[in-house]
């Protein structure tokens, strides 16, 4: 049986340090710092005129400081299951922004997004935690409705392959990512919470869904092992 949501938040509230540096992003995934780098210039690219962004699973909000570098002084809502995280994220994001800051705790299948209140969408490393197509078809329709006409989403997230044989070359690969940044040990406890939490779901599968509740222009940035950075526009 996978991990309750409960025991998820209970993991990130124990974790805030490790997602709190804004050079190297989350190291157990595969070209953090690019992803960041790439996500938050795409949605400047996208959405010159942005005026509020909402960053799902914020974490310790990388993601919103990284954008905040290219869009300056954004109105911030902020959600993540963890209370440490979200104070963490607020205040960091605080110091960066003259806009407002609004914090959720919560999680984004059970959130009012609401309609029309954002221009961009963030969610990194947090979709894997969906379990069933419905709430994956939920979730997307839901930043669909919450976004503006001509707003953008974009994600980075573990993704998995579609081909079987594919998807346990790509474990190998991460792997031996996972060793050669630690060791071995470290490889088994990535590999550990992983079975225990995530529920990944193919890059193909969420870019077809994506198109599906309505997104128009839709785009991969970056796909490396078994992590992919993507997104979609919103037609105007």
């Amino acid at each position: 049986m996978k991990s309750s949501v409960d025991d998820i938040r209970r993991r990130f509230d124990a974790d805030v340090e490790r997602f709190s540096n804004l050079e190297t992003g989350q190291s157990a995934t595969v070209d953090a710092p690019l992803a960041m780098a790439l996500v938050a210039r795409a949605a400047a690219a996208a959405t010159p005129h942005a005026k509020h962004v909402l960053d799902v699973g914020c974490g310790a909000g990388n993601y919103t400081l990284k954008l905040l570098e290219s869009l300056p002084n954004l109105d911030v809502t902020l959600i993540d299951l963890s209370r440490p995280m979200l104070d963490r994220a607020t205040e960091r994001v605080g110091r960066s922004t003259t806009g407002t800051v609004a914090a959720i705790q919560g999680d984004v299948r059970e959130v009012e997004l609401g309609e029309g209140r954002f221009d961009i969408v963030v969610a990194a490393a947090v979709l894997h935690h969906l379990r069933t197509d419905e709430e994956w078809r939920a979730v997307f329709t839901a930043f669909h409705r919450a976004l503006r006409p001509g707003g953008s989403v974009w994600v980075f997230d573990l993704v998995e392959s579609s081909i079987p044989a594919i998807q346990q070359l790509m474990w190998a690969r991460y792997g031996e990512y996972l060793a050669g940044m630690k060791d071995a040990v470290y490889r088994d406890h990535v590999f550990a919470y992983v079975e225990q939490e995530d529920t990944p779901r193919p890059l193909t599968f969420q870019l077809d869904l994506l198109r599906e509740v309505g997104f128009g222009h839709v785009d991969v940035l970056h796909k490396n092992v078994c992590f992919a950075a993507f997104g979609a526009v919103k037609p105007g």
